[in-house]
């Protein structure tokens, strides 16, 4: 809308920003979720209704239509004196609130070869797939590429189309490897260990120093009726206190996941301790497993 000589502001208007994923193999006429989020001074969506918004992709085309009625999670009141927000109230969904009215063009059925692509690239989970394949068909017709790449003839596997084919592939069971990571949440003092953790045998040792400075500043002032100014003469007390913490502990074998915890808490210390005893286990070479720190 074009306001022109004053400000205009309604209270039960708010602008947003509408977003939507387009799966694959979408047709015109389908639905699909979409995401509202308020972009401007709106501080609730709360029984909101979106009026018809087209949802344009990166190449500017539209390709779905976007309409109706905002669901909202949170609550959200406010008075003279102060307000109280619980929850996301300026953010809601539209289960099916849009319709697809331009398909992304691809053929399927005119693919002779397909590539599957692995979320985490792994040689030996990419190996086990092709073998999965291959025995399923009773030939080969899957060869890996690389660690995250199974390329499969579509011709060799003797299926009437491309789409019977990746049918079959689907109902596959393959059981992924999984890396050994031990992931680390500086800000909340979370660890989280994987199932394939190993530790070494490794002796630590772990205290801490305090250091305390307070400062206790005394006023003089001169007799009275006599000569003289104030004076502030500071006074500081510095002390360092070492606690007791560990002394030179070893952490046995683990080669299980509860072994592993078993050594760690034998330990007896807090978990934002624990990270800096990881970290210095990993630089030893004695944690056998991908560090991550967030």
């Amino acid at each position: 809308m074009n306001v022109s000589g004053e400000q205009y502001r309604p209270k039960n208007v708010a602008a947003v920003f509408v977003t939507a994923e387009l799966p694959a193999f979408s047709r015109a006429g389908s639905t699909i979720d979409i995401n509202v989020s308020a972009i401007g001074d709106a501080k609730s969506l709360l029984g909101g209704t979106l009026i018809m918004t087209p949802l344009n992709a990166a190449d500017g085309q539209i390709y779905a239509v976007a309409q109706g009625t905002i669901i909202a999670g949170g609550a959200a009141a406010e008075g003279d004196a102060g307000g109280v927000v619980k929850g996301v109230p300026t953010a809601g969904v539209i289960p099916s609130g849009a319709r697809v009215e331009r398909e992304v063009e691809f053929e399927l059925a005119s693919m002779d070869t397909l590539r599957l692509a692995l979320r985490e690239a792994d040689f030996t989970t990419a190996g086990r797939i092709e073998t999965a394949i291959n025995r399923s068909f009773g030939k080969r017709v899957a060869v890996m590429l690389d660690s995250g790449t199974v390329k499969i003839d579509v011709k060799s596997t003797g299926r009437r189309s491309t789409a019977h084919a990746i049918g079959q592939i689907e109902n596959i069971l393959v059981r992924p490897e999984r890396r050994a990571r031990v992931v680390v949440d500086q800000r909340s003092g979370t660890i989280v260990m994987g199932e394939d953790v190993r530790i070494s045998r490794v002796a630590v040792s772990q205290g801490g120093l305090t250091l305390r400075i307070q400062e206790a500043p005394i006023v003089v002032q001169p007799n009275p009726f006599s000569e003289g100014e104030t004076v502030i003469v500071p006074r500081t007390n510095a002390a360092i206190d070492e606690e007791p913490g560990i002394s030179l502990a070893e952490v046995p074998d683990g080669t299980t996941l509860s072994e592993v915890i078993a050594g760690l808490n034998a330990l007896g210390v807090q978990p934002r301790d624990m990270i800096d005893i990881l970290k210095s286990i990993k630089a030893a070479g004695a944690l056998h497993a991908e560090f991550i720190v967030h």
